[in-house]
């Protein structure tokens, strides 16, 4: 089975972390932002635990809200994996998404701003 190229690969947490986005995948009445981090983020230790938030916009001006997600180590113990959702579903005319996904651990907060286009 032949894997589809990521959507977005780009550094993340001062470059110590890559961030690619593997897949954007529609639903009737939300999305899920697919994701992989490697290394593997630090599941314990002496690090607060990381939560990424994620806002939308689209091209026609729509915006979308976070509806939570998930994240672990990937069985190989190789990166991390994980999704997050937005509500509602991409607007049927939009092309593209304007994603901003904060990473927030221990009162800090670092964003991250990316554009992905939306296919129907």
């Amino acid at each position: 089975m032949t894997r589809k190229p990521p959507l977005l690969t780009l550094p993340i947490l001062e470059g110590r972390h890559e961030l690619t986005i593997t897949r954007l995948k529609r639903g009737e009445d939300s999305f899920t932002l697919h994701y992989r981090i490697t290394p593997p983020l630090p599941e314990s230790g002496d690090e607060p635990p990381l939560r990424p938030v994620l806002k939308a916009v689209d091209d026609l001006g729509n915006e979308y809200d976070d509806r939570g997600g998930a994240y672990g180590t990937h069985p190989d113990g190789t990166c991390t994996d994980g999704s997050l959702s937005g509500h509602p579903s991409p607007h049927p005319d939009a092309t593209s998404l304007r994603i901003r996904i904060t990473l927030l651990r221990g009162g800090r907060e670092t964003s991250y701003d990316m554009t992905l286009r939306v296919r129907p």
